[in-house]
């Protein structure tokens, strides 16, 4: 069996830095709702248990995530 060492380095290397990348947008969406909502997210979802607003919340990292894996994809 023959490894290629340096494609195997590099892609290691594109996994991080996409890994990297994803979290700094999902990061920045997270921050936007909290920014965005008229309303605290983390009491909405921690002390109320606000299903509707876990769900919104998800779907919109679901969202991020399909861009981030179509942009990777090129």
């Amino acid at each position: 069996m023959n490894v290629n060492w340096d494609s195997v380095g590099g892609a290691a290397l594109q996994a991080i830095l996409f890994s990297s990348i994803g979290i700094v947008f999902f990061a920045l969406a997270f921050f936007l709702i909290t920014k965005v909502a008229p309303f605290s997210v983390r009491k909405e979802i921690e002390e109320d248990q606000n299903t509707a607003l876990g769900i919104v919340i998800g779907s919109v990292i679901i969202g991020v995530a399909i861009i981030v894996a179509a942009a990777i994809q090129g």
